[in-house]
């Protein structure tokens, strides 16, 4: 594994909370164009997407690689 540093920690963060963000509106979307929004899916779908995107983030980050 690459060495993992504060700037690391700061782009992978923010690339999750993007994600999460993206996966949270396009759940909510979808659930209110069925009109229900079920809240627990929203959230948890939103942060295993957040979980994935940090494990994603393991294989390199171009922002932080030289």
């Amino acid at each position: 594994m690459k060495h993992i540093t504060k700037r690391w920690f700061w782009a992978a963060g923010i690339r999750a909370a993007r994600t999460m963000a993206q996966t949270a509106l396009a759940t909510v979307g979808t659930a209110a164009v069925l009109q229900q929004v079920d809240w627990l899916a929203v959230g948890s779908s939103a942060l295993l997407a957040a979980i994935l995107s940090l494990l994603t983030s393991l294989g390199g980050l171009p922002e932080v690689d030289n």
